[in-house]
């Protein structure tokens, strides 16, 4: 669960937007850019929100600008994380009129989409303000963006779960059923895996919930639990440890639902909705041509 400003790796930020820019650019380039537009006209360029949001993805879309290989400047008037109303200069780009037109859909592709999912996380985040716990992401990303998509959650001022199979362990129930038991999964895991990782249970029970924690997790998820059955966790879990195990619930979370949840006194909440059912935020380009 990660709580320090949002990064991302340079080469991440340049790999994604070179593969998009040839997939949009493809074998013959922008043809009709190239066709309209004069070799060497200059241009202005600004991006600005048309709805109230929260930003992220200005790493990718000034990358995008410089990828394409004309001079290109961007000056971001915002940074990730900052919430924008409608108007709002987000960035100013300068240089190539046809470089700006050819990266223009590629860098609001990225800024629309990653800020979109900032946005619904800052919704999830404000309606559990009140309360300790935190909303947290999932794997549940579209293949190819799960690290863009969960920057953009802690732009929204989400927390991020574990980001592959290979950082964390997550027993859910199909592990549970084949390994033989719950306290025994949670014993083979910390056997295998070594103090270093976090090693998390996943049940649908209470009963469940009281074979894990004599095993000492690190997290218990508690699946698909009614408000009510999620109290008595976080009340058994009090009285068997003093509440060390951190408690998450997960199931039917929705903006509807997240502050019930929250206030049943659960440390996390995860939910793909934050990364799965986020609308995009409506930002423009808009050029200005700079005639002599």
């Amino acid at each position: 669960m990660q709580s320090y400003p949002p990064s991302l790796p340079a080469l991440m930020v340049e790999d994604a937007v070179r593969a998009a820019l040839l997939e949009d650019l493809g074998r013959a380039g922008d043809i009709t850019t190239d066709a309209t537009i004069a070799p060497d006209m200059i241009a202005r360029a600004v991006i600005a929100s048309r709805e109230h949001g929260t930003i992220a993805g200005l790493p990718l879309a000034e990358a995008a600008f410089a990828a394409i290989g004309s001079g290109l400047r961007l000056v971001a008037h915002v940074a990730d994380g900052d919430t924008v109303e409608p108007g709002t200069i987000v960035a100013a780009i300068s240089g190539n009129a046809r470089a700006i037109l050819s990266a223009e859909r590629v860098a609001l592709n990225y800024l629309m989409m990653l800020s979109g999912i900032a946005t619904h996380t800052a919704r999830f985040a404000a309606a559990i303000a009140h309360t300790h716990a935190r909303v947290c992401d999932t794997r549940k990303t579209v293949p190819g963006h799960r690290t863009l998509a969960k920057y953009a959650v802690r732009c929204g001022g989400g927390s991020n779960h574990r980001f592959g199979l290979d950082d964390a362990v997550l027993i859910k129930d199909n592990h549970i059923a084949v390994s033989g038991g719950v306290a025994e999964a949670v014993r083979n895991a910390r056997a295998h895996v070594g103090h270093t990782v976090m090693v998390e249970i996943e049940v649908d029970t209470l009963d469940q919930l009281r074979a894990a924690l004599p095993a000492a997790p690190d997290i218990v998820l508690l699946d698909n639990m009614t408000p009510d059955l999620l109290r008595q966790a976080v009340a058994i879990n009090r009285s068997h440890n003093g509440g060390k195990v951190k408690l998450e619930a997960s199931g039917n979370v929705d903006l509807d639902t997240v502050a019930a949840i929250a206030e049943t006194g659960v440390d996390f909440i995860s939910t793909s909705k934050i990364t799965m059912a986020a609308p995009t935020l409506d930002l423009g380009l808009d050029i200005v041509l700079d005639r002599d």
